[in-house]
């Protein structure tokens, strides 16, 4: 568990390469804000989370996989994490802030996510 990342992670630092070429500017892990998000844009008021499929519990393929070994504990940890993550969007809405959250399997279609980027943030 402690070579496990939180910041950093190889499909953040993707969508923050992507960002950046489409022009818009960030900030990084505001601590404070609810759930630390991974991208901040304080002039828009808007946050983004990229979450990996595993460890957020999403369901596809990769997200629905779990481990044979210890499964109750894995089960209990996902779960602690789904309502942590529902928690941490419904805390930014209340304080005015929209949020999206792009999940690890939807960052291999370029196309889709830069769409879907960019409807975000400038909706």
């Amino acid at each position: 568990m402690r070579a496990v990342k939180s910041k950093d992670t190889a499909p953040e630092l993707r969508v923050r390469r992507l960002v950046h070429a489409m022009g818009y500017r960030y900030r990084l892990h505001r601590k404070d804000l609810p759930g630390h998000p991974d991208l901040v844009f304080p002039g828009r008021r808007k946050a983004i989370f990229i979450h990996g499929c595993f460890w957020h519990g999403h369901d596809c393929r990769r997200g629905a996989r779990m481990p044979k070994t210890n499964a109750e504990y894995w089960t209990a940890k996902i779960g602690r994490n789904r309502m942590r993550d529902a928690r941490t969007l419904a805390e930014l809405a209340q304080l005015g802030w929209g949020a999206c959250v792009l999940w690890e399997c939807e960052l291999k279609d370029e196309a889709a996510l830069r769409q879907t980027l960019r409807a975000f943030l400038d909706g």
